[in-house]
């Protein structure tokens, strides 16, 4: 059965987020219908199945929950829909429950979140029997969230932990380089990437694992490989580190991989020193790897690429039988703008 789901995502980039949720979903053979979708909200159809299995993996996703309804952002419509909503259906005589409200960046302020809170609570104890507000531990937390003139409120079922994503920055792990991509942009690849649990994904310029610890997590069979050896050490004793078993890290070119085939692919290659890209240019590099790649992937499999915007990388996948699934530009600082690219293999 279908319900109407709700996902506050991160405000960090403008699609990346939204589009982590959606193939996380595909990954796990959940469909779904996108209803709306705006800054930091993603609204979809689908089973409640798709909450819990999202909040597993993603890493831009902030909270998720059942919708109960959605309306303009204006104060006297919310208190309409609230009491038109049958709430004795959601929340038993006896739980106690909390009210909480998100605002998205640029949300008229004319709505106070504390203003909104107090009213719908008040209106929430009016509706219902033998409730009570409980702030700290309560039975049912209701989220209400502003976003671009919408309102859109619900049942809060997962919410991220804080502190998860931290606790695996690159300075934390026993061998650091400053290279190494966030954690949080290595999950979202990874996840873009659609692998199943236990699927077998590739990174072929792995360096520290990074995005191979990311991979791991997500329950996938992780294989990489480095050029450089001491890269692949310092690999080995970072996945040592998150108690990651891998199918094998080797020294190899990423043009001449040492393997078979695999199921997914997600990689974030050297750019812009030609003492690591092996006196290549970036581009030829990424050509040269992208048919390779190609001859690695099985059939549907995805590869998920990090690269700089004036390569044009999303470019290059037609003439190594790669389909251009999604893109996304990704700021890093004023003279690096990386593009995402997600090929699938036909």
């Amino acid at each position: 059965m279908k319900e109407n789901l709700f996902f506050v995502v991160s405000g960090e980039h403008p699609t990346l987020p939204s589009s982590e949720v959606k193939a996380i979903l595909e990954a796990e053979g959940i469909g779904c219908r996108v209803r709306k979708q705006s800054f930091k909200l993603l609204s979809l159809e689908a089973s409640v199945e798709a909450l819990q299995k999202v909040d597993s993996r993603s890493s831009m996703c902030e909270a998720c929950g059942i919708e109960l309804f959605e309306c303009r952002g204006d104060l006297k419509e919310i208190l309409s829909k609230i009491n038109e909503t049958e709430f004795s259906k959601v929340i038993a005589g006896n739980q106690s429950f909390a009210v909480r409200i998100k605002r998205a960046a640029g949300t008229s302020k004319d709505l106070r979140r504390d203003v909104l809170e107090r009213k719908i609570g008040e209106a929430l104890l009016r509706e219902t029997r033998d409730t009570v507000v409980n702030l700290r531990k309560p039975d049912r937390l209701f989220l209400g969230v502003l976003s671009e003139g919408r309102f859109v409120f619900g049942i809060m079922t997962h919410a991220r932990q804080r502190g998860s994503i931290a606790a695996r920055r690159p300075r934390r792990r026993p061998i650091f380089h400053p290279a190494t991509m966030p954690p949080k942009l290595a999950r979202c690849m990874v996840n873009l990437a659609r692998p199943k649990r236990s699927q077998l994904l590739l990174d072929p310029f792995c360096g520290i694992g990074g995005i191979l610890i990311e991979a791991g997590l997500v329950g996938c069979r992780v294989i990489g490989c480095d050029i450089k050896l001491e890269m692949v050490k310092g690999c080995l004793r970072n996945l040592e580190f998150f108690r990651i078993s891998s199918v094998g890290v080797a020294r190899a070119d990423a043009r001449n991989l040492p393997f078979g085939r695999v199921n997914c692919i997600v990689t974030d290659p050297p750019y812009g020193k030609s003492a690591s890209t092996l006196g290549l240019t970036t581009v030829d590099l990424l050509k040269s790897f992208l048919h390779t790649a190609g001859n690695h992937l099985l059939k549907n499999g995805f590869l998920s690429l990090a690269s700089p915007k004036t390569v044009g990388v999303s470019e290059f996948g037609r003439d190594a039988g790669l389909e251009l699934v999604e893109k996304h530009y990704v700021y890093v600082h004023r003279s690096l703008t990386r593009e995402i690219a997600v090929f699938r293999k036909r």
